[in-house]
């Protein structure tokens, strides 16, 4: 099977031309010995089966960054049968740089001009036959959103497959042309493979051709010590990268002609982003957008009735669908319209299997029903809302609305140490902290990408949804006060805050250094592609589905056997209290007690403590517990043990779904702890800010420099501790905030004075 490569730069539609080309065939694994994704699918329209290879977005072949190291390294050593190089259309000359560097490796090449349907609408036009001829190598003109022409340019780079071709430079009219020549020659003798290739990078300095090939640096040295350049003196990588862009200029750029009266008028992106983009409003817009995905997702009355409505509502009553589409109050939002039909068919499925294992012992009924499909039934039941915040953050990535969201925040990150391209991977931890941890490749400083790690659990992920749902839920019902979605847009703002002030400390102690430049090409707003929407969902879905079914299946199975159990390993069904589970939570319950839910608590306090702790598996895990161990309380109430309202029994026992979104789990467990609402709030921020689950914290591992992992897990721990803390003494007496305020003061005036102090050391010691 032939290998097609697609190399472009950020931005340029590659994602969407390889979901185009590939759909239902792509699949996401590693590049050997790192955790960049590597995107690989097959082409089935052509002679034969093509595999194409999603090489990282790149801006140029050297070994700046691991997408770029990477990249060069697939083409070089994995040799595919033809590259197809994705060109922006209407960034013209900027995304030619990689396509001249690309033309020196002996490798088919196929150029294929993107978004032509923007440059036309436009009023502009390439000449594409004169480009062709000019480049040397087939150019195509392609829309990938709009799927036109991919047919024509995959027959094209695919007879280009069948031939050989000779790498060639434009560099040939530059004073650097004889030294080239000089060390190309050195690298065939070598008989070393791309010798034209290898001969530029070196030439260049490059950090990766020196190592390997120190032997033949000679040959440059005495070339530099007679040469002089008026402009970049003897810096030849600066020399070659003015080169190409000369002849870009002059011989590329010519080929797009440009309406006069087209040139002065703004685009509709320019006029979008005067709004978006703006100085003062951009922020707060963003916040807006962010609240509305959250109300569009979890609120139960997204529309209320009211106005010319107010006469209509009353119609609803009966209804088979009232509480599942609408409330008395309104129209549920989209999210929790599909999270309830859920709910009832896994209600269903557990009302089903419980009436066929009526008749069984009662060990093995608990444990199928409550043990097994009660705590996976209850995660899976938050898919659909999770799959459409997924679905919203994907639109936004897609649109071209993030990369405006990272340029604005650029202003702000850089005065707390970080640059606007760490904000990228944090907000893709709203989906999972796995892939926004592998996201941190593309920050170039190692002290930023450390920094940046350890605050991406603080956006709390997908899984992290149902405890905030159920905790919000419960908080409004039960103490009557707030709002399930305000509550939970709140939470997400203080995992926000809370990463940029670790961030602020972390860069002003242990990890002080520069910041990096941040350099961005905003792509131009485009609808986003529904074909790759989907494709995006199913591999979140998959994931999510494969979570379940083991990870988060075996921890549901342990922890209804340690709650259904006693330590003489005799089976005590709903006497909870006395189960190993109960013990090993009574054991750490007081650690928890300066967070507002540990001793303190009533009978059952524990629960709380057992639940944070089974979260460190997989945050899923949490609300899991909660079905779990509620089931087990409800069961004492019924017994007489345990003092419950008699309410929130009947509640939950004549309800037709296991729950409204686990708010009658939480309800149980608030009632028999008699916890309070501030509690509640700092258990919610402990399991927002504390370890993510095993497969980020293995992620991290991967990530991180060496020997780092340990300070992370630390750093974790006591960030989501003090943090909690914190909320807990505030929310509980409001006139403490003064004294956190202050203590906030003084913290950062002794940062300041010990840097001050340091910095004035190092001057004198230079």
């Amino acid at each position: 099977m032939k290998r097609f490569a697609l190399a472009g730069n950020p931005n340029c539609g590659k994602t969407t031309l390889f979901n185009s080309l590939t759909g239902s065939t792509a699949h996401v694994g590693n590049w050997p010995g790192v955790t960049v994704d590597k995107k690989e699918g097959v082409y089935k329209k052509c002679k034969e089966p093509v595999e194409i290879i999603d090489l990282p977005g790149i801006y140029s072949l050297s070994p700046y960054t691991p997408e770029e190291i990477i990249s060069r390294n697939y083409i070089l050593d994995e040799k595919p049968d033809c590259i197809i190089n994705i060109v922006d259309a209407t960034n013209l000359e900027r995304n030619l740089y990689l396509t001249t560097q690309l033309l020196e490796i002996n490798v088919p090449l196929v150029v294929a001009l993107n978004m032509m349907d923007i440059v036309k609408k436009t009023g502009n036009s390439i000449d594409v036959k004169t480009l062709e001829e000019k480049i040397g190598v087939p150019v195509i003109e392609i829309s990938a959103l709009r799927e036109e022409n991919l047919e024509v340019l995959m027959n094209r780079a695919y007879e280009a497959s069948m031939k050989k071709r000779l790498g060639k430079t434009i560099l040939l009219d530059s004073a650097l042309k004889h030294l080239i020549q000089d060390v190309e020659i050195a690298f065939k003798g070598k008989q070393v493979d791309n010798p034209l290739f290898h001969a530029v990078k070196l030439v260049e300095n490059d950090e990766l051709e020196v190592k390997n090939h120190e032997d033949l640096l000679e040959i440059v040295r005495d070339f530099k010590a007679t040469f002089q350049d008026d402009t970049f003196g003897s810096d030849f990588e600066a020399i070659i990268a003015d080169e190409r862009y000369k002849y870009i200029s002059k011989n590329f750029a010519p080929t797009m002609k440009k309406k006069e009266s087209v040139k002065e008028k703004l685009t509709l992106s320019d006029k979008i982003d005067r709004v978006l983009t703006n100085k003062w409003a951009g922020i707060p817009i963003f916040l807006v957008i962010l609240f509305a995905i959250f109300h569009l997702t979890f609120s139960e009355n997204f529309l209320f009735f009211g106005g010319l409505f107010q006469d209509v509502a009353p119609s609803f009553e009966g209804s088979p669908f009232e509480g599942l589409i609408w409330t008395d109050a309104g129209i549920n939002s989209p999210g929790v319209i599909l999270f309830n039909l859920l709910d009832c068919l896994t209600s269903w499925i557990s009302d089903s299997v419980a009436m066929w294992l009526s008749e069984a012992p009662d060990w093995i009924s608990n444990f199928i029903v409550n043990g097994v499909l009660g705590g996976l039934f209850a995660v899976l039941s938050f898919l659909p809302q999770i799959l459409f915040l997924f679905l919203f953050f994907s639109i936004l990535e897609d649109s071209g609305y993030m990369a405006r969201v990272a340029f604005i925040l650029d202003r702000i990150f850089r005065k707390f140490g970080l640059s606007g391209r760490a904000f990228m991977p944090m907000i893709m931890g709203f989906g999972c902290s796995v892939p926004a941890m592998i996201n941190t490749r593309t920050l170039a400083d190692d002290k930023e990408r450390t920094a940046t790690i350890r605050v991406i659990p603080f956006f709390s992920c997908g899984a992290k949804l149902p405890i905030l749902t159920a905790i919000a839920g419960g908080i409004v019902q039960y103490f009557g006060i707030g709002n399930a979605d305000l509550i939970t847009f709140s939470m997400y703002i203080v995992g926000m805050v809370t990463a940029i002030v670790s961030v602020i400390i972390m860069r002003n102690t242990t990890m002080r250094g520069e910041v990096p430049p941040f350099i961005m090409e905003l792509p131009a707003y485009h609808v986003p592609q529904f074909k790759g929407l989907m494709i995006h969902l199913w591999d979140k879905l998959k994931h999510f589905i494969k979570k379940a079914f083991t990870i988060i299946l075996a921890s549901t199975i342990v922890i209804w056997f340690l709650s259904s159990f006693a330590w003489d390993w005799s089976y005590i069904g709903g006497n909870m209290d006395n189960s190993i589970l109960a013990s090993i939570g009574k054991f750490v319950q007081p650690i928890f007690t300066p967070l507002g839910f540990g001793s303190q608590l009533a009978a059952f306090g524990w629960v709380f403590a057992v639940a944070a702790i089974t979260g460190l598996i997989a945050k899923e895990n949490v609300i899991a517990t909660f079905f779990t161990l509620a089931t087990c309380i409800i069961a004492h109430a019924q017994a007489g043990t345990l003092t419950i309202n008699p309410e929130v029994v009947e509640a939950i026992l004549s309800a037709e779904e296991a729950s409204d979104d686990g708010v009658l789990e939480a309800l149980a467990m608030i009632d028999a702890t008699k916890i309070t609402w501030p509690a509640l709030i700092s258990f919610i921020t402990f399991n927002m800010t504390t370890i993510p689950c095993f497969a980020a914290v293995a992620t991290a591992k991967a990530e991180l420099p060496k020997k780092t992992l340990g300070r992370t897990i630390l750093f974790w721990l006591l960030v989501s501790y003090i943090t909690s803390c914190i909320v807990y003494v505030v929310l509980s007496w409001w006139w403490t905030i003064f004294i956190v305020l202050a203590l906030f003061v003084l913290f950062g005036f002794a940062i300041h004075f010990i840097n001050r102090y340091l910095d004035q050391k190092k001057a004198l010691q230079n």
